[in-house]
Order: C-alpha cells, then structure tokens, then sequence
C-alpha cells in the first residue's frame, strides 16, 4: 500500500515492486476495492489503482456511523428476504409445502411459531391443533419447531422460547 501512497498503479507494476504474484496483488487488491480502500479507473489497456483518500482521512467516529447504517440496511434486506419467503410458501395463511432448505424452513417455522404465547404451557394435542391450522404434517413440523429451538419439549409439554 505504500507504493501506492505515492501514485496510483496497475497490477504488473505494483506485483513487481511487491515481489508477489499479479494473481495474489490482484486478490489483494479486490478486497481493498471492496472495502472501499482502493479504487480503479482504465486507463488505456490497464486498471490503475489508486488509493482513496476520502475513506483513509476519515475519522474512527465517520466510519462507525457509515457501518451502522450498512447495519441497517443489512437488516432492512434479511427483512425483505423473509417476507418474500413468508409470500412464496404460504397461502391464505396455509403452509403450502415444506422448504428443504434449512434456512427458509426455519423462516417458515418461525411464522408458525408466533401463534404460540410466550411463557404458555401447552399440551400436544393443543400444539397439533395449532400447527393443523397451518399444514397438514403437524406431526414433522411440532419436531423441527423443537429441533430449530423456537418451542421446548419437557414431560410432554410444549413452551415456546
């Protein structure tokens, strides 16, 4: 990075100056692009590197911030995503099928799971009723709401978490 402080680079140079591999600087490289570290622009038949001075004079307070709201807005996707995983396996509140895929099934077994009261203790005819509601196999889904720790089972009895 320090030959790039004093100006931008491509690859072959900056691998030659290093004493690396071009496939290694430019590994490197990628991940510093992706942080926002270093940025490219073509110039003729190369990509230079360059550093970017706007994120590298930043205090430690502005870049807390900025991954606050990446926070956020990695929240704001997972969000979207369950909703339309929520949309896509249920219809008219019914569990259309099963997804195999553990974390959409776990999505899915987490909707169930909030028709249950929290601090309840219910029997499992109670629990079967509830889950019929939904789908048909109550039986494997009372299992994985257990399994995926979302309901405890103890002396035949069923508190969800």
């Amino acid at each position: 990075m320090n030959d790039l402080m004093v100006e931008p680079m491509y690859v072959e140079l900056l691998s030659e100056r290093l004493g690396l591999s071009t496939s290694t600087v430019s590994f490197h490289l990628k991940k510093l692009m992706e942080a926002g570290i270093v940025s490219c622009k073509k110039d003729q038949y190369y990509t230079v590197y360059s550093l970017n001075d706007e994120i590298l004079t930043m205090t430690l307070k502005e870049l807390i911030k900025d991954n606050r709201e990446e926070d956020e807005v990695s929240n704001q996707r997972e969000e979207e995503y369950k909703k339309k995983i929520i949309e896509s396996y249920f219809e008219y509140n019914k569990l259309k099928s099963l997804p195999v895929q553990k974390k959409k099934r776990k999505i899915v077994l987490e909707k169930i799971a909030e028709s249950f009261e929290r601090n309840r203790i219910y029997t499992e005819k109670e629990v079967n009723l509830i889950i019929a509601d939904f789908y048909d196999d109550f039986c494997t889904v009372r299992r994985d709401l257990v399994g995926f720790n979302l309901m405890e089972r103890k002396d035949g009895k069923y508190r969800r978490i």
